[in-house]
């Protein structure tokens, strides 16, 4: 929305069991966003994450009533090998604040699915897109809504020390919409 986001995360793994919080706030203090998460991967290649996503913010954070502003995720993805860069999820909204666009008293069940392509080990295209009509991804039907590329590099500050940056080009062609991403992880 015109401003810098700060994206604080922190996550505990034991085993295949990682639990998670991720944030997002522009310097405006006008978005904001927290989730929780919890992912279990059966192998390197395979993963499944519940997740709680809350960015609406018109009500109490702890109101997990039916007019709550959580929306709750199941994602499976496979994230590929080496020999075979092609990542996959299928991540399907099932409860919460995702409702149905023509009977806003039931679950929409909205379903996005995304492919990649790991071009070199810095470089990774992407698309995605909805299955069906969603008001929480601003769609009537089903369309592509998330194509581009992520670009990422690591910058020597000392002998000791590399800066992890990244830069993502992206569109969503069902809007017509183009964004631009830098970020550094630290």
């Amino acid at each position: 929305m015109g401003s810098p986001n700060i994206q604080p995360y922190v996550s505990f793994t034991t085993g295949g069991l990682t639990l998670g919080s991720w944030a997002s706030s522009s310097f405006l203090g006008n978005v904001k966003e927290v989730d929780l998460y919890a992912t279990y991967a059966f192998s390197s290649q395979f993963a499944v994450t519940i997740t709680d996503y809350n960015w609406g913010f018109t009500k109490s954070y702890f109101d997990y009533g039916t007019t709550t502003d959580h929306i709750y995720e199941a994602t499976l993805a496979y994230t590929g090998t080496e020999k075979f860069p092609i990542s996959a999820s299928i991540n399907t909204m099932f409860a919460g604040n995702d409702k149905s666009l023509t009977d806003a008293t039931k679950q929409a069940f909205t379903t996005y699915v995304e492919l990649g392509y790991q071009v070199t080990p810095l470089v990774k295209v992407f698309a995605g897109g909805v299955l069906g009509g969603s008001s929480n991804y601003a769609t009537t039907s089903a369309g592509v809504t998330n194509v581009g590329i992520k670009v990422s590099k690591s910058i020597a500050i000392t002998d000791k020390f590399s800066l992890p940056v990244y830069g993502i080009l992206g569109a969503n062609p069902y809007s017509g919409g183009a964004f631009f991403v830098a970020g550094v992880t630290l």
